[in-house]
């Protein structure tokens, strides 16, 4: 293992420090950045970035960093090759314990870093992109998908219920959630190319990351695979585990730090704001009657208050939608970040990301797009990971148990 390290340019108030790590394994050069940000005099980690993510930087950079570090990479690869050594990390197996026991977050659940299916990655492209391109809406929805089933990462949120029990994805914040004929479609070509193999929490998250790709042609990060299918959904659990858009940063705060996740993760996860609507319903109270005199959250734009007073009836139709990054819903960017500061943030739960002091200076560094994808695609990984605790399965058919 070799490391190189140099300056970026100054992003907004800010000067980073990038270590690269690179390694040789198989013939593949792999690198990973280490990122520091001096802010107003502090040093501070920003965040580690996978191999996925260092050519979207290194667009950022001046000539002449760029020339250095290529020939550093060349210069690294001969000492790599000289060395015969293979430096590469390995995927695990892990054990499970219960339903949605979060204690041993990430610890070989979905950490392999191949699937059993080497057709899998190319099956999910083809149809997610596909669809993608046929309806513009669908990366929201599949990503967002990913993040409900992600309190656990089980496809829980993909059974039907049975019998007299609801399952997640009749939970009132699930109701909305769409996509699940793309996952269907997907399982169904998996089971014909490698039967038994793939499981349908692995697709989830394959799926989401793929939909985002689509914008861009290429993966904003990594997914790892090994993940195994929940025999339990229940909407009481979703209903009382997934964040609400009422809710003040220490509630989101307690909510992630429940599930291995730190304040870095609550932003930068919260960027994924910027694809997708919502239902009037979610925030209908803000704009009507905010403190029960029916008033208004005094921390909204008026004029975006008034804009979204003009678009929801009072009560909220349940069909109304509303942009959730007004101006930018269909691409996946840093505007979001962009509307926060200009208090057009729709939901309460991301208005409330300015009220914490570490959590505005990170929204005020997402602002840099290099800079929110490098780290959602970091949270993204943690998040994926996220152990159900449950022994599991890998389901025929996504929507019942085996």
């Amino acid at each position: 293992m070799f490391i190189y390290n140099f300056l970026l340019p100054r992003v907004q108030e800010s000067r980073w420090i990038c270590l690269l790590q690179v390694n040789y394994k198989n013939g593949i050069l792999v690198g990973s950045l280490f990122i520091q940000v001096i802010t107003q005099n502090n040093l501070k980690p920003f965040s580690l970035v996978s191999s996925h993510s260092i050519w979207f930087l290194l667009a950022k950079m001046k000539p002449n960093n760029f020339i250095l570090l290529f020939i550093s990479l060349l210069l690294l690869t001969v000492l790599n090759l000289s060395s015969g050594k293979d430096h590469g990390n390995k995927g695990g197996n892990g054990d499970h314990g219960k339903k949605h026991d979060h204690n041993n977050h990430g610890q070989g659940h979905g950490n392999e870093k191949e699937s059993s299916c080497p057709q899998l990655e190319r099956i999910s492209r083809d149809i997610t992109w596909r669809r993608s391109a046929a309806n513009p809406a669908l990366p929201a929805k599949l990503l967002r998908m990913h993040f409900h089933d992600c309190f656990g990462c089980d496809a829980s949120i993909l059974l039907d219920s049975t019998g007299g029990t609801e399952a997640e994805k009749e939970a009132v914040p699930n109701r909305s959630l769409a996509g699940f004929e793309v996952i269907d479609e997907i399982k169904a070509k998996a089971e014909e190319e490698c039967p038994g193999l793939v499981s349908c929490a692995d697709i989830v998250a394959l799926a989401a990351r793929d939909a985002v790709a689509f914008q861009f042609r290429r993966s904003l990060w990594p997914v790892s695979f090994g993940r195994k299918d929940g025999r339990v959904s229940l909407a009481s659990e979703a209903n009382a585990t997934l964040p609400s858009p009422a809710a003040n940063f220490a509630t989101l705060r307690q909510q992630f730090q429940s599930l291995g996740l730190d304040v870095v993760d609550l932003v930068a996860l919260s960027g994924a704001h910027t694809i997708g609507v919502s239902h009037c319903a979610a925030f209908s109270d803000r704009i009507f009657n905010f403190t029960g005199k029916g008033d208004t959250d005094p921390s909204l734009d008026p004029d975006y208050a008034n804009f979204l007073k003009q678009k929801c009836s009072n009560p909220p139709s349940l069909t109304t939608t509303v942009d959730m990054d007004p101006g930018s819903s269909l691409s996946f960017d840093s505007h979001y970040f962009e509307a926060l500061f200009q208090n057009k943030g729709l939901f309460q739960s991301d208005a409330t990301l300015l009220t914490d002091p570490e959590a505005a200076r990170l929204s005020r560094t997402f602002q840099n797009q290099g800079a929110f994808f490098a780290r959602f695609g970091q949270s993204m990984v943690k998040m994926g990971s996220i152990v159900s605790g449950e022994e599991g399965e890998i389901r025929k058919n996504c929507r019942v148990v085996n």
